[in-house]
């Protein structure tokens, strides 16, 4: 082996460790929220499920109303200068 196919092969082993590491880490953050979600929830500090499901229910529904008004306003006004033109 020569010396440069032995750089090269350290250079590929950094790289991978380089990964790796980085995986390890993404796996522990994961894995520490899981298990801090469980003890939240087996806290009973936490709301249950069925009130999380709501809560996310209710903000898609504000949502849903927020667009539904502007959508009623553009109407209104393209309305009222349709109105205004047929008027003059």
């Amino acid at each position: 082996m020569s010396r440069a196919s032995l750089q090269a092969d350290l250079a590929n082993a950094l790289e991978r460790n380089t990964r790796l590491a980085a995986r390890v880490r993404q796996l522990e953050k994961r894995l520490s929220e899981q298990l801090g979600e469980q003890a939240w929830s087996e806290s009973g500090l936490g709301a249950s499920p069925d009130i999380d499901q709501l809560q996310r229910r209710v903000v898609m529904l504000e949502q849903e109303l927020a667009e539904k008004r502007g959508e009623l306003e553009e109407r209104t006004e393209e309305l009222e200068a349709a109105r205004t033109a047929k008027g003059s």
